[in-house]
């Protein structure tokens, strides 16, 4: 979004220089790791003040973008996108991954679906978030984490999903491809209205993308942290790691193992966004699929009585059965 804003700006002012999209955001990605580095090694808490204005400010941004693009489209008129027909689905590359060349989508359509599905577990990455922070919530905690999940489930269908309608429905066909990792910035350019405003309001969901995304390069240090530091108190992992600083008394050796693994990874990927967004959806089908094989296993082992069931089960031959 950072690296595309630039460009964009530098075109306008007749600048002739281009910057490389992927190794520009990789550079600041770098920056920004280094620069919560340095406070995690001083021991500065992560502030959920900040956080809650950085979601506050999300929220207006969002708001502004959906108004107006319903309005570009009143304006303007646009054509729904395509029915999900066999014969309109173009997938590319990046969308088949390993079976790219092969007719499996055309013998089995379905497997363009679960392709889909699986493309859009990245939608729900904010799920996960839960699992670093939940220790802090305020008590009672399972009320106040069905609320946070709410939250998350509304902002993902409603914004994630709207943003990928409106690009097809407002972004002409011919320029749409140049917006494919900076769709936000590609909508706020092809609304109705005076240009000055179109460009006042992209620079103003860059820098609310910006300040998202590096907050979350936090909370990955935070997060990898807490989970490093129980480890090691489980013994799994030697005392070595958790030497506390002799300055700030932080774990600064697992700091600085989590923070050189994140530099090696975002040189290693050389910034490229949809190499990183398979890795990482990887990882959550295989940690998934982990946990769904551990409570099976966990379902044969422990058989006793649970303390929560979903509802709907009947028995047979003296087994429960889940419907």
């Amino acid at each position: 979004y950072l690296a595309g804003l630039i460009n964009e700006l530098l075109v306008l002012f007749h600048v002739n220089l281009v910057l490389s999209e992927n190794a520009t955001a990789a550079f600041f990605a770098v920056a920004v790791t280094l620069f919560f580095w340095r406070e995690n090694i001083k021991g500065i808490p992560e502030s959920s003040h900040k956080a809650l204005r950085i979601m506050q400010v999300t929220t207006v941004m969002v708001v502004i973008l959906i108004a107006w693009c319903g309005y570009t489209i009143w304006v303007r008129g646009a054509q729904l996108p395509p029915l999900p027909w066999v014969s309109n689905i173009r997938m590319d590359k990046n969308s088949m991954g390993w079976l790219y060349g092969s007719r499996i989508v055309g013998l089995i359509p379905m497997v363009a679906i679960f392709m889909g599905i699986g493309h859009s577990v990245l939608a729900m990455t904010g799920e996960e978030s839960l699992a670093q922070v939940y220790r802090e919530m305020e008590a009672p905690k399972l009320r106040n984490l069905k609320k946070a999940g709410l939250v998350i489930f509304i902002y993902t269908v409603i914004f994630t999903s709207l943003v990928s309608f409106f690009a097809v429905m407002i972004i002409p066909d011919n320029i749409r491809g140049r917006y494919l990792e900076n769709l936000i910035g590609g909508l706020a350019m092809n609304l109705v209205g005076p240009f000055s405003m179109r460009l006042i309001f992209h620079v103003f969901v860059v820098v609310v993308g910006t300040m998202i995304l590096a907050g979350a390069v936090n909370t990955a240090i935070v997060g990898s942290n807490g989970v490093l530091n129980r480890v090691s108190e489980d013994g799994v992992l030697a005392d070595w790691f958790r030497q506390p600083h002799k300055k700030f008394g932080t774990s600064f050796r697992i700091i600085n193992m989590v923070v050189l693994f994140q530099v090696i990874t975002i040189i290693a990927s050389r910034g490229d966004v949809t190499f990183l967004a398979n890795l990482y959806a990887f990882g959550v089908i295989w940690s998934f699929t982990l946990q769904g094989l551990a409570v099976l296993v966990i379902r044969y082992t422990h058989p006793n009585d649970r303390e929560y069931r979903v509802p709907v089960n009947f028995r047979l031959a003296g087994r429960e059965i889940p419907v």
